[in-house]
């Protein structure tokens, strides 16, 4: 990427799962199989050790699967069924609001959703900075907001990731709050992540969420893990009067619904080990395979689940 301001060797490996709370998750599975083409590979329930590693009690027990995308078999996408929550609206609220998945055609995506049970919020529509990525945005059925993207140019020099089938992996997730500087040095500081320059940028798919002005902008960067391809895009969202952003709602115990979580690859977890909600656990089952993780709260209440390599 030509417009990294710094040069670090980033502590974050990679996204390695994200995690939707829904409240229907047959639909939602589905959904993701039908139109977006994602294969089950596990079902069952969540344990209380793992609700408990969450923050989340409540969640012991309920209904969960995890899905991979066409020509993927280490990234995944985690659906857990979770009661639904009156009022929430996608980007309006602090945490997850978003996770960007690498397409191959995005166009043809689009019609094909418009049958589908995910709802269009915007696009297709190229980059203002670089015009050669296009992207559409569109929400589940849990309020999770999906961003689609393809490389329209040439791929072996772009700066996305090549999609492994029509519809690939993850590899951007949006993180937004209120105090955008505090959050972004927390990630950076912390995680020694790449840095690139902050923007005042006009997303119309967050003004129309908001009510904000067509001239409002909001602070925006994206930071970057180790491997190609793998960032963190932290939003500033407006508050005050007027402004409708606040702390996103929940049902007591369960995971924030829409986007829930986001699971990070980390070489060594014991340098975080106190930020833990619960002290570092081997895992058995996708996407943990066996190996140590925890999880920790971000500086906006997101839930960031980190999973050791070594």
């Amino acid at each position: 990427m030509g417009d990294w301001t710094t040069s670090t060797d980033p502590l974050l490996l990679r996204i390695a799962a994200t995690t939707v709370a829904t409240p229907d998750l047959d639909a939602s599975e589905a959904d993701y199989a039908r139109w977006l083409g994602y294969r089950t590979i596990e079902r069952g329930t969540v344990d209380a050790a793992l609700a408990e590693s969450w923050g989340t009690p409540a969640a012991a027990g309920e209904r969960t699967c995890v899905l991979v995308p066409a020509g993927e078999d280490d990234v995944f996408m985690r659906l857990v069924e979770a009661p639904a929550v009156p009022g929430y609206r996608p980007l309006t609220t602090f945490g997850w609001n978003a996770f960007e998945i690498i397409v191959d055609d995005v166009h043809t995506l689009a019609a094909q959703l418009a049958e589908s049970g995910f709802r269009h919020l915007g696009g297709p529509r190229a980059l203002q900075f670089m015009p050669s990525i296009v992207a559409m945005q569109v929400a589940g059925r849990a309020g999770e907001c999906l961003y689609f993207t393809m490389e329209s140019g040439d791929r072996a020099t772009s700066i996305l990731p090549p999609p492994s089938g029509f519809v690939g992996r993850t590899f951007i997730v949006v993180a937004a709050g209120e105090d955008f500087p505090t959050m972004l040095r927390w990630y950076v500081d912390r995680f020694a992540l790449r840095e690139r320059p902050v923007r005042q940028s006009r997303v119309e798919i967050i003004q129309q969420a908001q009510g904000l002005g067509p001239d409002e902008t909001i602070e925006l960067s994206a930071i970057g893990m180790r491997e190609r391809g793998n960032l963190i895009e932290l939003d500033g969202y407006p508050t005050g009067p007027n402004r409708i952003a606040a702390p996103r709602p929940r049902a007591p115990g369960h995971l924030p619904p829409g986007n829930a979580m986001v699971s990070i690859e980390i070489a060594d977890l014991e340098p975080h080990a106190a930020l833990a909600l619960t002290p570092p656990s081997r895992r058995a089952g996708a996407p943990y395979n066996g190996r140590r993780a925890f999880t920790l709260r971000g500086p906006a209440g997101e839930l960031i689940e980190l999973i050791e390599t070594e």
